[in-house]
């Protein structure tokens, strides 16, 4: 029998998945990616021991996702694999970001809790959901519920929507499900304005979904402007430190790993503001959002700023 204390701390379920990325009329690369995949791929860069949970299928696209998990350290008995087609992200134009997906009854909709190894949830600390995983079904309403047992059970939840345009329709009623089982909620000005279209005043969108959870820690990014934390009656203000910026790609995603990196260690909330600041700010320093954390120098590099 597997010690509990061999299970990760930190999970993060759904949202796995390949960016092909078109370079020129006829030319395109691919990249392993998932909001909520480079999220655990960076929290265990930083040392944290972690799980992407999720399903893959057999294909060469899902052979690179899972030997980079590999790679990353995470716990591989979380990520299932499946013969279905991958789940691919079509970014047909990067000046705006412009994409859609694929993935018809894809190996990421398969993912079934039940196949975890047991007694993993006596473990865990901090559960992190969001993204398209959540719309997709029946993967979304699979990961919602599981959501809910990891809330009874004592785990912790965070939740980032991180907007995308499979949201456009009927995301209402599961931003609300998943803003109130969450004990930290993660949005960026962004996605404040595509949740919340009829409310152009910020304030009022922070309000709205400060009101979804009022019991909720609330977090808003705004890219390399000033970031504000919210936890009851009280906030704390934050700006990211500069840097030489070499891509924004991930670097919400990366926000998430250094916040949340201290945020499962009980640090406290400035300080976990400040990791957040950082780790984004870090993973502009390189092409590939979460790539900038593979190079030793940058991990150490973030680790003593962020005063670990």
């Amino acid at each position: 029998m597997t010690s509990n204390s061999n299970f990760p701390q930190f999970v993060s379920a759904g949202d796995i998945l390949t960016d092909l990325i078109r370079t020129g009329p006829s030319d395109w690369l691919s990249r392993p990616g998932g909001a909520g995949w480079n999220v655990a791929r960076a929290v265990a860069r930083l040392g944290l021991p972690t799980a992407s949970a999720g399903s893959l299928g057999t294909d060469n696209f899902s052979d690179e996702l899972w030997d980079a998990s590999v790679a990353a350290g995470l716990d591989m008995r979380f990520m299932q694999r499946v013969e279905r087609p991958p789940l691919l992200a079509i970014v047909h134009k990067t000046q705006p970001p412009t994409y859609y997906f694929m993935g018809e009854n894809g190996a990421d909709l398969a993912f079934d809790p039940t196949l975890l190894p047991s007694g993993w949830m006596d473990s865990v600390k901090w559960a992190h959901f969001g993204c398209i995983s959540l719309v997709r079904q029946p993967l979304g309403d699979t990961l919602a519920r599981l959501a809910a047992q990891l809330r009874e059970h004592g785990v912790k939840i965070s939740f980032d929507p991180n907007y995308r345009n499979l949201m456009e329709h009927g995301y209402e009623p599961t931003l609300r499900k998943m803003a109130a089982l969450a004990d930290l909620i993660k949005v960026s000005d962004e996605d404040l304005q595509k949740l919340f279209p009829s409310m152009p005043n910020e304030a009022d969108a922070i309000a709205e979904i400060r009101a979804m959870n009022p019991q909720a820690t609330v977090l808003i990014t705004r890219g390399s402007a000033e970031a504000t934390l919210y936890a009851g009656n009280e906030s704390w203000q934050a700006r990211p430190p500069k840097v030489d910026v070499a891509d924004t790609v991930g670097a919400g995603d990366s926000f998430d790993a250094g916040f949340l990196h201290e945020f499962v260690r009980r640090s406290d909330l400035a300080t976990c503001l400040s990791s957040g600041n950082q780790a984004g700010a870090l993973s502009t320093t390189r092409p590939g959002g979460t790539e900038a954390f593979r190079d030793r120098q940058h991990r150490e590099q973030f680790l003593k700023r962020a005063g670990s």
